[in-house]
């Protein structure tokens, strides 16, 4: 006892403690050296108390190969044990990534997944278990539409905020998209943030959106040439309208405060250590082996609000 009086006793912190120290590290460190320190800095970072909220967006960026892609997906959520809260990751590869995702992370909140490889027939599928989603992005998910957008909207009840942001390419070729905003527009009553930049629809669509939801405050429409500006501000005065004509890209400072409930503890099944200490060599330490290290991953760690994100697109100029 006299020793912890003269120094810091460190495995005697609370774990939750414990987590918000080790989000000032890089993610590389939490996964292959803090484990090798002691035994309780082991058990800190294999729980949930550093996963609560994990933002992988640029890493998967740069790590193209599905396989990679797949396995850093399931070993993080696996480590939050249900206690995820905001999950961003883009470039899904395919639909068994978001049924895993959507089977072992049912507290979230925010859910980013832009430009993944999602179809309407799983969304529909598996929407029931993201209920809990307060706001969320499937920007450039070509692979959906109404249909994925309606079973999102009837089931995740308490969607406030939603980015359905395209890319000229996804649309290119395609007739109109009012059958997504009628999606928008009939299941989606309580959104008080929407971003429809470039999506292939007109005034009429947009119209039938603002007067069905009667909350929304922030409309990005930026792209969407078909669509009267002017008329939606004479006739929703309290409405913010961003675009149609905007040249450039903007930072959105929409953000949603989550909920601390978590229903599924038993789902943490991943050995990434041994009895006594961290495995040399496991698989948290070959997710580097690439060489491309982790500069460009970012993981955000719960601890009060999100950051201002901005939609990571560059968009060409107004026609």
């Amino acid at each position: 006892m006299g020793e912890c009086n003269e120094y810091r006793c460190w495995e005697e912190l609370l774990p939750d403690a414990l987590g918000l120290i080790f989000r000032n590290l890089s993610l590389q460190e939490v996964l292959t050296v803090v484990p090798r320190v002691c035994k309780s800095w082991s058990r800190v970072v294999s729980g949930p108390y550093c996963w609560q909220e994990i933002n992988i967006q640029d890493w998967c960026e740069q790590h193209k190969k599905p396989e990679e892609l797949t396995r850093m997906v399931h070993m993080l959520i696996a480590r939050s044990s249900g206690s995820l809260r905001r999950l961003s990751v883009s470039v899904l590869p395919n639909d068994s990534v978001f049924t895993f995702i959507a089977d072992h992370a049912r507290s979230l909140k925010t859910l980013e997944l832009p430009r993944s490889e999602i179809s309407d027939c799983v969304v529909e599928g598996v929407a029931q278990r993201l209920s809990n989603v307060t706001f969320l992005d499937v920007s450039s998910c070509n692979k959906i539409g109404a249909r994925a957008l309606e079973a999102f909207g009837k089931n995740c009840r308490s969607l406030v905020g939603l980015r359905r942001v395209m890319h000229p390419t996804d649309v290119d070729g395609k007739v109109c998209q009012h059958d997504e905003a009628r999606a928008i527009a009939c299941n989606m009553p309580k959104l008080r943030h929407l971003e429809i930049g470039y999506m292939l629809i007109e005034t009429k669509a947009v119209v039938e959106i603002a007067s069905q939801c009667h909350d929304l405050k922030f409309l990005d429409l930026r792209g969407c040439w078909g669509v009267d500006d002017k008329l939606l501000e004479e006739r929703y005065p309290g409405l913010k309208v961003l675009g149609p004509r905007v040249d450039d890209i903007y930072e959105n400072s929409f953000w949603e405060e989550c909920s601390d409930d978590s229903d599924d503890d038993s789902i943490y099944s991943w050995e990434f250590m041994d009895d006594e200490y961290y495995a040399i060599g496991s698989d948290d330490e070959a997710i580097w082996d690439d060489g491309q290290g982790p500069e460009g991953l970012e993981v955000r760690f719960w601890g009060g609000e999100f950051s201002e994100y901005g939609t990571g697109f560059d968009w060409p100029s107004s026609p």
